[in-house]
């Protein structure tokens, strides 16, 4: 397709590069949502969430940093804010679930969802800007669901 045939669709760039964006963050919540109606395990669900938000930054790593470098952290704020909600709204179904199932404790959940998704997003962040942050999604998952504490037997 031409520029000139582009821009029949497309006001300007930042139309065209917002268009893109909402589309790789529809990507990931329907993958997301899609993976997610095989589980009925609250821990397996949580440990898939982080896991596909994970590959998928891998897989789309230039993307992630073409974000931030060319369009600034302000382009496209109200989408990413959407984008956000839409994620954390996920984590929170999760962990509504584990507490109706009695897996986890009860808690404020859009808290801890607030928190897991936060955490989740600095991992991204340090993965995409730095090879030597390097770590696995069971690590990350192992994280999120037992943190630092050691638990005493008995």
């Amino acid at each position: 397709m031409s520029v000139g045939g582009l821009y029949l669709y497309f006001e300007n760039k930042e139309e065209l590069y917002q268009t893109f964006m909402l589309d790789w963050m529809n990507n990931l919540n329907a993958r997301t949502q899609e993976a997610l109606t095989r589980f009925d395990d609250p821990v397996d669900a949580i440990r898939l969430f982080i896991a596909i938000s994970i590959e998928f930054a891998r897989s789309h790593k230039e993307t992630i940093i073409l974000q931030g470098r060319i369009r600034g952290f302000s382009f496209g704020l109200d989408l990413k804010r959407d984008f956000f909600r839409e994620r954390r709204t996920i984590i929170a179904e999760i962990i509504r679930k584990g507490i109706g199932t009695g897996v986890f404790a009860p808690c404020d959940t859009e808290e801890r969802a607030r928190i897991i998704f936060n955490t989740l997003r600095g991992f991204v962040v340090s993965m995409v800007l730095d090879e030597d942050a390097l770590f696995t999604a069971d690590d990350c998952s192992d994280l999120v669901l037992h943190g630092l504490l050691r638990r005493e037997n008995g």
